[in-house]
């Protein structure tokens, strides 16, 4: 074999290693560069909050299903929220920030008092709702004062509870009115009326002595019909296993025409309440026929007689005016 032939395989060999070796690199891709793992940060601690759980107009008196728990951040949660204590952060207060360096005295102080502030509100929203059925349990019955949203945080300035300032303003219903009746025993279904109770109102009243001094006589109506109970006394909401109230007072709730009808009655005669069923409280409600009759006024004096005429009358020949009654009474000639 020739050299010029040998020379030519060894060019070749070398040119196909070459070719092996770039093929190989760029089949494998570029070596893998290691990156440095960016830090997690921290999840944030959350807590439950008791939040409206549909649109709750203003007048609505909570029932069940009307509020629930929701979760919440606890750096979002205002001093005026209502928090479930059992489901706050419990985790060691930080220390150090995300980087892992040590917090400056300032954020240290920042996120003391933060954990100072939400264990005052755990404490104070116990004291305030200090039942053992927890917060929900609490405001059952309560009165919506503001609207409420559904997921809006439930606070103390937008609920009126039983035996707080403004709960009756908000209790009526748009253009009715509060009055009270003095009741008893005997006059109030002996005890058995509750407020959220429907009642008539019957006035009894004295129609005078009979005649020739006999017996005095008197009358009963029904004034007022199906008419609601607001509350017997300063009770607004039933006690709980309480089958009774035994009060001096019972506020009704009646429109305004009806609240004058009701107030002529009581200064008529003695009124009573009568307790219906709740079987028969989709009725009419508000004054009967006769109460609604108006009010009988004083008649206008009468008015003055006419002065009498003159006539004219002839005597002898001589005619003179005198008035009718004289004409009447003067003697004939």
């Amino acid at each position: 074999m020739g050299t010029t032939r040998m020379l030519i395989l060894a060019v070749a060999a070398v040119a196909a290693m070459a070719l092996a070796f770039i093929v190989k690199s760029m089949a494998s891709g570029p070596a893998p560069v290691a990156v440095a793992a960016a830090p997690v940060a921290p999840p944030k601690p959350m807590t439950k909050v008791l939040v409206a759980k549909r649109d709750l107009p203003i007048g609505h008196r909570l029932g069940e299903g009307d509020l629930g728990w929701q979760a919440w951040p606890f750096e979002a949660v205002n001093a005026a929220f209502i928090v479930d204590g059992s489901a706050a952060p419990t985790r060691a207060v930080p220390t150090t920030d995300k980087d892992g360096k040590p917090l400056d005295a300032k954020a240290a102080e920042m996120i003391q008092a933060a954990a100072r502030q939400a264990e005052a509100m755990k404490v104070a929203r116990a004291a305030i709702m200090n039942d053992p059925g927890g917060p929900i349990n609490a405001l059952a019955g309560a009165i919506v004062k503001e609207p409420l949203f559904a997921n809006e945080p439930v606070t103390d300035r937008k609920l009126v509870r039983a035996g707080q300032s403004g709960y009756m303003a908000v209790v009526l219903q748009p253009g009715m009115r509060a009055m009270a009746v003095p009741v008893s025993v005997e006059t109030a279904a002996g005890g058995f009326i509750l407020p959220g109770d429907r009642v008539d109102v019957l006035l009894s009243r004295s129609l005078g002595s009979g005649q020739n001094g006999g017996a005095a006589q008197f009358t009963s109506e029904t004034v007022m019909r199906n008419v609601r109970v607001l509350a017997v006394d300063q009770t607004s909401t039933p006690v709980p296993g309480a089958n009774a109230v035994v009060g001096a007072v019972a506020t009704i709730e009646v429109s305004p025409g009806d609240a004058e009808a009701l107030n002529l009655a009581q200064a008529q005669g003695d009124l009573s309440l009568t307790l219906r069923s709740y079987a028969d409280i989709t009725g009419p409600t508000g004054r009967t026929v006769r109460a609604a009759a108006p009010v009988a006024r004083a008649a206008a004096p009468a008015a003055a007689p006419a002065p009498p005429q003159p006539v004219r009358v002839w005597r002898g020949g001589q005619a003179s005016e005198v008035t009718l009654s004289q004409a009447v009474t003067a003697p004939s000639n």
